[in-house]
């Protein structure tokens, strides 16, 4: 999330509800009208990082290859129309993790060739977060490039509610990435919840 995905609620708190709710990793994506830039977003950047700290939970930073360097992030995420993925890997170094937005099996090649750590995949569903997207995939393209590289960590992304995470899962993702579902919950920690309880084998009852 971002800060203008926060709503009424203030950023950080929103964040700290996100993780003691339960939340793996956290990915800042300061995008859109409004967004933090220069020294505020550094300075936001790294008290998000400070948090994630406490709560032994990576961050990761989402196109901003300068502002992950800086804050030393675990991991920073790009797009298919931002840096090469190849530039991105030597300007970071072997350490931090790179994940790349892949939409195919040869895109998928393209970024493990150039050392991505995990692939994001989507939308899988229709996203309400970014205005730019491609139309849904649903997990057809997840199966095929899971079927290709089954030691990969796949990330489905787009639209992903705890009703429609299951088909998610059993695509063979290693995990699921979303915004507005947790940043727009009324009960962050019961929709963190929620989602978990949607991995197959993990429902109790």
């Amino acid at each position: 999330m971002g800060t203008i995905n926060a709503g009424t609620k203030e950023p950080l708190a929103l964040l700290e509800e996100a993780l003691e709710g339960g939340i793996t990793h956290f990915q800042l994506r300061e995008k859109g009208r409004g967004a933090l830039a220069g020294d505020e977003l550094m300075e936001f950047a790294a008290k998000c990082k400070s948090l994630c700290r406490e709560y032994a939970v990576p961050m990761f930073v989402n196109d901003d290859v300068d502002l992950a360097c800086t804050i030393e992030a675990d991991g920073i995420h790009i797009g298919q129309d931002d840096m090469d993925c190849a530039q991105v890997r030597k300007r970071i170094g072997a350490s931090m993790a790179l994940g790349v937005s892949v939409h195919s099996v040869k895109e998928a090649n393209g970024a493990l060739t150039c050392g991505a750590t995990y692939l994001g995949m989507g939308p899988v569903f229709g996203t309400r977060t970014k205005s730019d997207a491609k139309p849904p995939a649903g997990v057809s393209e997840i199966i095929k490039v899971k079927t290709q590289y089954p030691h990969v960590p796949v990330i489905g992304i787009g639209g992903i509610e705890p009703g429609n995470a299951e088909m998610v899962w059993r695509a063979g993702v290693s995990g699921i990435a979303v915004i507005s579902s947790i940043a727009q919950a009324h009960d962050v920690a019961g929709q963190i919840e929620r989602f978990k309880q949607s991995i197959p084998g993990r429902r109790v009852g």
